[in-house]
């Protein structure tokens, strides 16, 4: 079964785009993938914190993340080398799209004191980057069973050569962007 959002990208927005942008069905801005990633300082006191994050990633996600180590020792930070700092996970094709669909209905709307996002996040190539500061917008996470209030950075890659094009992409899946 295909993903609602990929099925409105395939049907409406690439034919919209291409007009728009006056490209060849080849050149129309799509999404690659999306990665998200948590940083989890707190794991110098405690390691056990590192496999609560490890589960409320795959619960978002829909797949095991990848636990990122340090590659060397800070001592001022009182780390050491190959130490658990963060999970990160890469969502392509199926999950992405469903992912998305959940970031944009369910979970974005959730957010308290939600004004938008800012239009600020991308980074020049096309690319789109924001955080949030809570894990429990996502329906997936039980408020009863987490530890601690995480946050995540999400970036969304495009094909998009330009921040205008990629904007027109998001926008265009009524990413609620700030004016």
């Amino acid at each position: 079964m295909t993903p609602t959002f990929e099925t409105l990208y395939r049907e409406k927005i690439a034919a919209d785009l291409q007009k728009k942008f006056d490209c060849n069905a080849m050149a129309v801005p799509r999404i690659k993938k999306i990665t998200l990633n948590m940083g989890v300082g707190e794991t110098t006191q405690d390691r056990k914190i590192i496999e609560h994050a490890v589960a409320d990633m795959t619960a978002i996600a829909g797949q095991k993340p990848v636990v990122t180590k340090t590659r060397i020792a800070i001592s001022n930070f009182k780390v050491r080398e190959n130490f658990p700092v963060g999970v990160k996970v890469t969502l392509r094709r199926d999950r992405m799209w469903e992912f998305l669909e959940r970031l944009v209905c369910v979970a974005l709307p959730r957010i308290r004191d939600f004004r938008g996002l800012s239009p600020r996040g991308f980074d020049g190539a096309g690319n789109y980057n924001f955080g949030i500061t809570e894990q429990i917008i996502f329906p997936e996470i039980e408020y009863e069973k987490i530890d601690a209030m995480r946050g995540m950075n999400i970036t969304i890659t495009t094909s998009a050569k330009t921040d205008a094009e990629a904007k027109a992409l998001l926008e265009a899946f009524q990413f609620p962007f700030r004016k």
